[in-house]
């Protein structure tokens, strides 16, 4: 099963966009005086979701791909370093992002539902996701195929 999807990160994309027209009214209003703040800002909060914003998981023959954005943040998996492969539940606590958990890292950014790869060293890596039986079911089967 060939499986690639991308979550786009709805309440992040809500708020910068919250955030940025605050900071073009500020703009507006500074009347020439410290207009860097305001711009610098919103210009931080471009490349942040640019950066950040979606998250593309892609599986191919051999590996698990996941990117953030653009994928200058990304990581590779290989199927055959993966020993199991569990769909779980994350606590709204442990956000958006790059995160490190108590279950080891994770990269979400929408929703509080994930896939937990565990790996023949023993570590995990949950990959948050809106299709977390799809995504499951496509890394079983390579890594059924692998054995």
């Amino acid at each position: 099963m060939d499986y690639q999807h991308t979550q786009i990160g709805t309440v992040i994309f809500v708020i910068v966009a919250i955030i940025i027209c605050i900071m073009v009214v500020v703009w507006l209003n500074s009347n020439g005086a410290y207009w860097i703040i305001p711009a610098a800002t919103i210009g931080f909060l471009l490349v942040l979701l640019v950066l950040f914003g979606t998250l593309t998981v892609k599986i191919t023959d051999n590996t698990i791909k996941c990117r953030f954005g653009v994928g200058l943040v990304r990581t590779t998996f290989s199927f055959s370093d993966i020993t199991t492969v569990t769909i779980v539940h994350n606590p709204w606590y442990y956000g958006w992002g790059i995160r490190l958990t108590p279950h080891g890292w994770m990269f979400n950014v929408s929703g509080l539902e994930a896939v937990e790869l565990t790996f023949n060293s023993g570590k995990q890596f949950r990959i948050g996701t809106d299709q977390p039986r799809r995504l499951a079911a496509a890394i079983q089967e390579k890594i059924d195929n692998e054995g």
